[in-house]
This record gives C-alpha cells, structure tokens and sequence, in this order.
C-alpha cells in the first residue's frame, strides 16, 4: 500500500509540474466556452461546473484513458485509440484541444479517423492546468482507508 501511495503521490507532483505553464484561473474564465458541451461532475455527483452533454464530463480526464467515460457514446477513432494506450495527460490533451481530428488522425496512423469534437482552441494549456485541478488525485477517503491499513500492518509487525 505504501508504494501505491508513494506512486499516487509522485504522479501528482509530475502532473503539477507539467501543467505549471497554465493558469487555472484564467481556465476556469476560458472554459465557459467548452461547457456548452462539456460538464464537470465528480464521482459523487457533485456539479462543479455546469454544462452540455454533447462531449463527455471531463472531471478526471488528465491520466484516464481516451474513450473510457462510462455511458457517453464516442466516435470509433477515439475509442480505438484509448484501446491502444492512449492516456490523456498535457501534451496529448494540447494537441487534441488544438486539432481534433488531425490529432486522432496522428496517434491512430488512419488517415480516416474523425473526432466527433470540432471545436478548436489555439492555446490550452489554461483550460489544461484547470482540468488537472479535477484529475490525478486520490480521494480522501480512499487515501484515509491507505493510510490506515498501514499503521495497522506496522503496528502488527
């Protein structure tokens, strides 16, 4: 449990590091724009910012997997692609965010392939820092239950 901890708590200071070139605030400002598709909500069911439900909620998607949100009906191209590995983190998501379909057209080698998001912003990374603040984080609870079986697995040893 100790190193799934110590793994959860490394990929966070990566994350933080890599979306230090946005500004969360100003992506909250800039995702008024992308709520007309877009949603965020939590695994509790908490609305943190309201929005359509033309793209998937995004609550979570730096470091999940492409394709994967349960009950939202993605494009083949996408699928496929999270299929194959794809993970969504800042470069992947900038990419994506700023070409779609040229994007999807790029990491599948299908010069077919299609996004069903048409919308293209030219500078992500505020949009990206701002999502992050809803990704790669344990919740509390889960980290308390960790926390907990180890003191009990060294108090017992």
């Amino acid at each position: 449990m100790k190193t799934i901890l110590s793994s959860a708590a490394m990929i966070i200071a990566l994350s933080g590091t890599a979306f230090a070139e946005g500004d969360a605030a100003a992506g909250e400002k800039d995702f008024k724009k992308c709520k007309s598709c877009h949603t965020i909500v939590d695994d509790a069911g908490e609305v943190i910012f309201k929005g359509g439900k033309t793209g998937p909620n995004l609550y979570g998607v730096v470091g999940r997997q492409a394709g994967t949100v349960e009950g939202f009906k993605y494009g083949n191209s996408i699928v496929d692609a999270g299929a194959a590995g794809l993970v969504w983190d800042a470069d992947s998501l900038a990419a994506y965010i700023k070409d779609p379909k040229g994007y999807l057209k790029e990491v599948t080698g299908d010069s077919k392939a299609k996004s069903k998001m048409t919308f293209k912003w030219g500078k992500p990374e505020n949009i990206i820092a701002y999502l992050a603040t809803f990704s790669a984080e344990m919740p509390a609870e889960e980290a308390a239950e960790g926390e907990a079986a180890e003191a009990e697995s060294t108090t017992t040893n």
